[in-house]
């Protein structure tokens, strides 16, 4: 059904200043739906999801992401797309001048949240849904490298997002953590929110079976 769609591009070319990066980009993810965005470093995985958040522009064919149209997004409306966005990075950018609580603060202050007990039971949902309830007041230097990585999820989920975009979240990862966060990421799809998870580790595509989507020779493909 077209209402499930939550992105749907069509012959949409991404560029990098005035360099094309992929050409002709048609695709649609659903609601709820996880997809692997695969490819080799400086194929345009991560061109494709700045596009997706509005940090890169579109210029020619259309492009919907969460109900606004990329062609004509005024800058005044990024901020409300990207409410219905979250983004996990690989090297986490979490404020480690403050505590996992004050971070996640930091993010609500910054897209509206202005009542303080809705924003304190708001933190203690998202860190419940990451296994971290009892890490709200440490600072980000005294977690491990998995445990940053689940309040940079926890961030995510902050605003409800109907969609997540996860730019190699397990990068700086060792296998066994990295197998924790995609769990994680695939419990959290199961709830509604799509998930594209740009990655180059494909050993987790046999326990974690998805649709996957390839960035080559500046083309996006489906891949078996």
């Amino acid at each position: 059904m077209e209402s499930n769609v939550i992105i749907k591009f069509d012959k949409v070319s991404i560029f990098q200043n005035e360099n094309l990066i992929l050409a002709n980009v048609s695709l649609e993810v659903d609601k709820g739906e996880f997809v692997y965005l695969i490819g080799k470093t400086g194929s345009g995985k991560s061109s494709l999801l700045k596009t997706f958040y509005a940090d890169l522009e579109v210029k020619n064919g259309s492009a919907m992401v969460a109900g606004f149209d990329l062609r004509t997004l005024r800058t005044k409306e990024i901020p409300f797309l990207r409410r219905k966005l979250g983004i996990v990075f690989q090297d986490f950018q979490l404020l480690m001048d403050r505590s996992v609580a004050e971070n996640l603060y930091f993010v609500m202050q910054a897209t509206g949240w202005k009542n303080k007990k809705e924003m304190q039971r708001r933190m203690h949902e998202v860190l419940a849904k990451v296994n971290l309830e009892t890490k709200a007041n440490k600072m980000p230097h005294k977690l491990s490298g998995g445990e940053q990585q689940r309040v940079g999820i926890a961030r995510a989920l902050l605003n409800d997002p109907e969609i997540i975009l996860a730019d190699e979240p397990t990068g700086n990862l060792d296998p066994e953590t990295s197998e924790g966060i995609i769990g994680l990421l695939f419990d959290i799809s199961k709830t509604g929110s799509a998930i594209l998870m740009a990655t180059h580790n494909y050993t987790f595509f046999e326990k974690f079976p998805a649709r996957t989507l390839r960035c080559e020779d500046g083309n996006i493909r489906e891949s078996n």
